[in-house]
């Protein structure tokens, strides 16, 4: 059976599995698989699940909150902020995903602030210079 090697990449951790036989994800166009000798690619993955085969038959689930998949030369990329992988399907769709789901939310209240900042600073500045002052 023929294999490619994975890489999972994140801001913090960086796992290899060799001897990977398949790959099944989904971007905006849908589901997709991947087996050893496939064509380059590249393509943005959506927020959620996604899983590999390994040679002995076991499958693991990855948790992402969306991520960039590379494939080239039998090695597979997945560049993501963060991930969660497990064996346990229901665990790591449970569990997991609550963690990545609160996370996203904190960065969307961080993109919210800093949103609420920069109109302040138009504000600020259209009044500036509407009342005549210099710079």
């Amino acid at each position: 059976m023929r294999t490619f090697t994975l890489h999972l990449q994140s801001a913090t951790q960086y796992t290899v599995i060799k001897q990977a036989t398949s790959f099944v994800g989904a971007d905006a166009s849908g589901s997709f698989g991947i087996l050893a000798g496939h064509a380059r690619m590249m393509t943005a993955l959506g927020y959620g699940l996604a899983r590999y085969q390994t040679r002995n038959g076991d499958w693991y689930y990855l948790a992402f909150p969306g991520g960039i998949l590379y494939f080239l030369d039998n090695q597979l990329y997945l560049n993501s902020r963060r991930f969660l992988c497990d064996s346990d399907y229901e665990r790591i769709s449970a569990g997991l995903m609550q963690q990545l789901l609160a996370e996203e939310q904190a960065l969307q209240t961080i993109k919210n602030s800093l949103n609420q900042l920069e109109q302040e600073m138009f504000r600020r500045l259209w009044e500036i210079k509407r009342s005549g002052a210099h710079l």
